[in-house]
Order: C-alpha cells, then sequence, then structure tokens
C-alpha cells in the first residue's frame, strides 16, 4: 500500500452519500495510520443506511463479502462513504461501499481508500430472518 502521490479521482454519482466522518488521533495505530478495524466499523454503519430504508425494521450484518484497503487513512482525513445496492434477495440485501478521503493538506482532492461489499440481512423481534418488503 504505497501511497506516494495518488491521483485524485471523482466522487461517484451513481451511488448515495451515507455517511461523512473525520478520524481522530484516538483512531491510530502505533504507525499513525488509522486502524483497519475503525475503517471497517465505520463501512458497516455506512453500509447499513440503504438496506434499512429498503427493510424498514431491524437487520443484521452476516457477511462481509470483501473488503479491500486500497491506502491508508490518517488523521484529519475528511472520509465519505458512498453506497448502492447492489442485490436484494428475499430475506437480504447487498451493497457496495466505497470510502474517498480527502486529505486535510489537499482540500478538493479525493482518493479512493476502501472498497467493501456488506450482505445484511432483516429480522424479526426474536432475531429470525424475514422477508425483504416488495419496493
Amino acid at each position: 500500500m504505497s501511497e506516494t502521490h495518488p491521483i485524485s479521482v471523482a466522487l461517484p454519482t451513481d451511488q448515495e452519500l451515507v455517511l461523512k466522518v473525520i478520524p481522530m488521533p484516538a483512531d491510530c495505530n502505533a504507525s499513525g495510520d488509522i486502524f483497519g478495524g475503525w475503517v471497517m466499523a465505520q463501512v458497516d454503519l455506512a453500509g447499513a443506511v440503504l438496506p434499512a430504508r429498503r427493510v424498514r425494521g431491524r437487520l443484521v450484518t452476516v457477511a462481509v463479502n470483501e473488503f479491500i484497503f486500497k491506502q491508508p487513512v490518517r488523521v484529519g482525513d475528511i472520509l465519505s462513504f458512498f453506497s448502492r445496492i447492489v442485490r436484494v434477495g428475499r430475506t437480504s440485501v447487498t451493497v457496495k461501499v466505497e470510502v474517498f478521503a480527502e486529505r486535510f493538506q489537499l482540500q478538493g482532492q479525493y482518493i479512493k481508500v476502501t472498497e467493501a461489499h456488506l450482505t445484511y440481512v432483516a429480522v424479526d423481534e426474536q432475531g429470525q430472518p424475514r422477508l425483504v418488503p416488495a419496493e
């Protein structure tokens, strides 16, 4: 994961901005990069936004189908989380989440730092899978 001068990219227009957050020093590892687990937790939160709308009720994360760290995340980066639904099953919704960092020193320039696919399942009050409502 070397990062000399990553090329700035345009933010997605076919996905919804579901979360923006700025990592702080408490979220760092000993090398000064943000913990991967912290990023994963934020992706899980962002990933649940669209399925929650679709499911209209309780849901749980059942799978992290893919998770790729492309570039390190640093303290002070402004992270933008974009998501879109890629599959709706009988009881599940799978989403793609892409995370872009606007570096503190390079305002207005974005690089993709993470992408992931996650699957959520609609559950009833007893935690049992239930059907995803039709749109």
